[in-house]
């Protein structure tokens, strides 16, 4: 069948889009925070072993140069903060290598932002704010719920994501009718944790709820700081609504050695498990010991935003040219 030269999105969409832009720009010029482009294509990419990236080569001479297409325009930003930017945003594309479905693409929109002294809890706050007033035409009843990750966890699974036991991780994944889940997570923990929030505490979320989830277990988070209060867990939460998950923010870790060691850890892990290796960001690790602000950030993805406002059960119903059309 010939491929049709035709957007997927239709025109209402489209519009929902631009204005989702619009508003998005004129909630954060009210508040003062600088909007900002960082490059796409970068020298180096993130470590973290669940995230497969676009790899390409710049073929100028002297050098054939690796360059990777970003992730996440994190890194760069960071660099911004260091040199005294301020608070600041990006709405920007970003590329996941091998992911595509209902909820995926592998070119998407993101919003990404960092707000100098601000805590978790403030960023928090701030986030309910923006997807409450961008979603309030399609969910006028929208109520915000903040909960931390082992009581959400716990509740659904009986289960505590502080302490590992894989013979209760193993019964409780067959009892809900996971057989596979101990030949696919094996004797790691956080395979086990992603596995069982992924496909049974997700779906339980309650449709209608803005849901907050924060206090994350620390083997969770490679850029987040450790709570002061329990070094089990780290400063970060994750953003759902109607199960599916919007964003990601942390109290960002601005310690260059201990933001060097976690990547020392992950591209271990990329080497024990075979997967592409990649080079630790050396501009990043030097914009960390000049200096971080305090500052807490978060990244959203816009086009799943676009999915609860448009009502659309697909992402390509939100994409003009998502990847099966291109």
């Amino acid at each position: 069948m010939t491929q049709s030269w035709r957007p997927v999105s239709d025109l209402q969409h489209l519009r929902l889009r631009a204005q989702m832009l619009a508003d998005i720009r004129r909630f954060f010029a009210e508040r003062q925070v600088l909007e900002v482009e960082t490059p796409l294509l970068c020298r180096t990419t993130g470590t973290d072993p669940n995230l497969e990236f676009f790899a390409t080569r710049f073929s100028a001479p002297p050098n054939n140069t690796p360059l990777f297409l970003q992730t996440s325009p994190e890194f760069a930003m960071k660099r911004l903060l260091a040199a005294g930017s301020g608070s600041i945003y990006q709405v920007c594309k970003a590329f996941r290598n091998a992911e595509t479905g209902r909820c995926h693409n592998p070119e998407f929109t993101i919003l990404e932002w960092y707000r100098i002294d601000f805590s978790l809890q403030n960023l928090m706050a701030e986030v309910a704010e923006l997807l409450v007033g961008l979603l309030q035409p399609a969910c006028p009843e929208l109520k915000v719920k903040q909960i931390s990750y082992q009581g959400l966890f716990q509740a659904v699974t009986g289960l505590n994501p502080l302490v590992y036991n894989r013979r209760d991780y193993q019964h409780f994944a067959q009892t809900a009718g996971f057989d596979e889940a101990d030949r696919l997570c094996a004797d790691q923990h956080v395979l086990w944790l992603d596995f069982l929030f992924s496909h049974c505490v997700q779906p339980a979320m309650t449709n209608g709820i803005l849901y907050l989830v924060y206090g994350y277990p620390a083997i969770l988070s490679s850029l987040a700081r450790i709570s002061s209060s329990d070094p089990r867990i780290t400063e970060r939460f994750e953003v759902f609504i109607n199960g599916l998950e919007l964003g990601n923010g942390f109290y960002e870790l601005a310690d260059a050695i201990e933001q060097e060691a976690r990547f020392d850890r992950e591209i271990s892990y990329r080497q024990q498990q075979g997967l592409p290796l990649v080079e630790k960001d050396s501009l990043l690790l030097a914009a960390l010991t000049a200096g971080l602000p305090e500052c807490s950030g978060v990244a959203l993805g816009l086009d799943r935003l676009l999915m609860i406002a448009g009502s659309s059960q697909n992402i390509q119903a939100v994409l003009a040219f998502p990847i099966d059309n291109v």
